[in-house]
């Protein structure tokens, strides 16, 4: 077998002074996707990876692996409206969850399927929502991964589309009237009409009246905002009170307004403020017992609910409903008020330490007086009560070992019940879950779930260490093929609860963002750690694994950590810190990260951006960036750059750890079709199988 290269990479001398700093620069070059210089070496490194890969002999196995697991399929919460319900649920033989519909008791009929639009599976069903009176659905379906949906209106009885398709209405939500004559929505700016380089943002909130060209859709909200703002539209449901959120890029600090409809035209609500220009998440609703619920973390990091009167919404009339739990974040609710109900129960979604459980309160007072039984340590996803009311509430529940699945509660028999189970039949391998706490490098407790396989280890394990660590996103126990088939094929699986999540409150996710990001890559560097004091594993069978926000974890710990990790898989990762906001949706994170513009900001980013600590002659783990054409949000030039940096500078041999780029076509950063996923899946296990030493069969 011939020897191997990597790819030739010209070194340019670009060095710039960026407020008293200098930067180096050498591989911008590779920022332009389209030059001729890029494809070629982009070329060559497929090529190269092609070689290496196929010296993995796990793959087949891998893949067999997760299509079976992944053969669980799932089902979520249902939607209802009166008797009709609808619902996603994927088969075992579906490449995507389908869109379906039933009326009470009868059949269930297909609403969306996107594998019939599309065999080739490249078609995803992004987000939808039925009007009020369930005959009309609204939904949006975008193509090849790029997340740019486009919004449908469809006649659910009939099947016929009734408008549509209207583009620019990626993330939109939507808010109808209850005559479903008309909706909220929000949309993007024409690109001739914003400056070259923001066509992803200037949204602007707008009501469309239904069959009506788009060019006479009136102008709701957005003039003169900020061009990163996002906005959410909500309409009650008897239709009298519109709400309005902004947030600015992925900030949850949340500007609100309120306006009555029924004293105004909808073309021209008159808007009076909730919350302006606050640091504080809020989630407002008007309940139909017609008090405005205000779910928010303002003056209560892990959340609180809330009550107002939508006639005089102002922070002094806020009433405390449900106080702030000291160890539990507040994460959603559900009103329980039908007949037959003595005292209307209030139902509380509430994580604890990453677990999910659902508390009981009294609706009027907020008394707390019980909890609900739950299905086992794992997590709630969309606690739903009817529109109309009444005494049932369904809840999505996963953990570890147990798929997707749906369980009602009855509040007038207290019962908690298996409703919908995912429908595969699947052989689950024997594993054992537990979550323990470890010391960070400042000495804060951090948790982390640790997946292994039931039989007693004979030395230290291949593990794969799993972290994001940003963006308030909270990595709680849920359903997993790549983590289970890790651990059927003797290796350990373990997700810690970085800083920058949401797990501990808005306190934690503040402790890893900003001036404190380096605390996200100190967390993740402890429960390395850790995992080797314990015994479960050492540094020559451990890796860690990540992507998008979690990518630039892992590109910080290879950059900063390298001695701790023998093999790291980084997936759609943003590692060029001080030029992010230039690409994709940048300018969105800023809020999150820093921006360059700013010297201080600019001096925090260069102290972790893994692409600018880069140390020639590190002996760096074996690493396998994985990109994907279509990806919108997080440009592959960033692994491209760093790939190309770290094959310079490593003085590990190429055969023993090599530093490889994976090119995936036509999918993006997001939603993918099931063989896609497996085929993903099973390259980056059988790479980390390869180099950690762990065998199968």
């Amino acid at each position: 077998m011939r020897e191997l290269r990597y790819p030739p990479a010209t070194r340019l001398d670009i060095i710039e002074n960026l407020h008293g700093h200098t930067v180096g620069d050498p591989y911008r070059w590779l920022e332009d996707a389209e030059s001729a210089e890029t494809k070629e070496w982009a070329t060559s490194e497929d090529a190269l990876y092609a070689e290496v890969s196929s010296r993995f002999g796990t793959r087949d196995w891998f893949a067999d692996q997760v299509r079976s697991l992944l053969g669980a399929g799932g089902v979520g919460a249902p939607v209802w409206r009166g008797d009709r319900r609808f619902f996603v649920r994927r088969t075992a033989e579906q490449e995507h969850g389908v869109l379906y519909v039933q009326d009470g008791d009868g059949p269930e009929r297909v609403l969306v399927d996107p594998g019939a639009l599309d065999p080739e599976g490249l078609t995803t069903l992004d987000a939808w929502r039925p009007d009020h009176s369930g005959r009309l659905l609204a939904y949006q379906l975008s193509e090849g991964g790029d997340e740019e949906s486009v919004l449908r209106i469809v006649d659910v009885d009939g099947g016929d589309v009734l408008d549509g398709p209207i583009d620019r209405a990626r993330y939109s939500p939507i808010a109808w009237l209850p005559d479903s004559s008309a909706f909220y929505y929000v949309r993007r700016l024409p690109p001739e009409e914003v400056p070259e380089g923001e066509e992803n943002y200037h949204r602007r909130v707008y009501l469309h009246r239904l069959g009506t060209p788009t060019g006479q859709d009136t102008l709701v909200f957005g003039q003169d905002r900020d061009k990163t703002e996002y906005f959410t539209p909500v309409v009650s449901r008897d239709g009298r009170w519109l709400i309005l959120l902004a947030n600015r890029g992925t900030s949850a600090a949340t500007d609100a307004w309120i306006a009555d409809l029924s004293d105004g035209n909808p073309d021209e609500p008159r808007l009076a403020p909730v919350q302006e220009g606050v640091d504080a998440a809020l989630y407002p609703q008007v309940g139909r017992d017609g008090r405005l619920y205000l779910l928010t973390d303002r003056e209560a990091p892990r959340g609180r609910l809330c009550v107002a009167d939508p006639a005089d919404p102002g922070y002094g009339n806020w009433t405390t409903l449900v106080p702030e739990d000291p160890e539990a974040v507040l994460e959603g609710y559900a009103i329980l008020d039908g007949p037959g109900m003595e005292r209307p129960e209030l139902l509380v979604d509430l994580s604890r330490h990453a677990i999910s459980e659902i508390a009981r309160h009294d609706l009027s007072s907020g008394e707390r007086l019980g909890g609900l039984d739950m299905p086992g340590l794992g997590t709630v996803g969309g606690l739903v009560e009817r529109p109309e009311g009444g005494h049932e509430a369904w809840f999505g529940y996963t953990d570890n070992t147990h798929p997707s699945s749906v369980y009602r509660y009855d509040a007038l028999s207290g019962e908690v019940s298996l409703w919908a189970d995912a429908p595969g039949d699947i052989d689950l391998p024997g594993v054992k879950v537990e979550q323990v706490t470890y010391t960070s490098g400042d000495g804060t407790p951090v948790r982390m779930l640790v997946v292994s396989p039931e039989a007693p280890a004979e030395g230290p394990r291949p593990t794969i260490l799993y972290g994001y660590g940003g963006f308030r996103i909270s990595l709680t126990p849920a359903y997993s093929a790549v983590a289970l088939a890790w651990a059927r094929a003797g290796g350990v699986y373990a997700v810690a609860n970085l800083r920058g999540g949401l797990e501990e409150g808005e306190e934690w996710h503040r402790a890893g963002m900003l001036a404190d990001k380096q605390n996200v890559f100190d967390d993740c560097a402890a429960a390395a750690e850790h995992l080797v004091a314990t015994g479960v594993t050492d540094a020559e069978h451990l890796s860690v694994m990540g992507g998008s926000n979690g990518g630039l974890l892992v590109g910080a710990m290879v950059t900063q950590r390298p001695d701790l990790f023998t093999a790291a898989v980084c997936s759609a990762p943003l590692l060029d810190m001080v030029r992010y906001e230039r690409f994709g949706l940048g300018q969105l994170w800023n809020v999150e990260y820093g921006t360059a513009d700013d010297p201080e900001q600019l001096g925090w980013l260069l102290g972790y951006s893994p692409y600018h600590n880069v140390r020639e002659g590190t002996r760096y783990p074996a690493t396998l960036f994985t990109v994907f054409d279509n990806d919108t949000r997080v440009d592959p030039l960033h692994a491209r750059k760093l790939c190309a940096h770290m094959q310079h500078a490593t003085s590990a041999p190429l055969e023993e750890r090599p530093i490889l780029l994976r090119g995936e076509s036509e999918v993006g950063h997001s939603s993918r079709s099931v063989s896609r996923s497996v085929a993903l899946s099973a390259e980056q296990l059988a790479f980390l199988a390869h180099y950690l030493g762990l065998s199968v069969g």
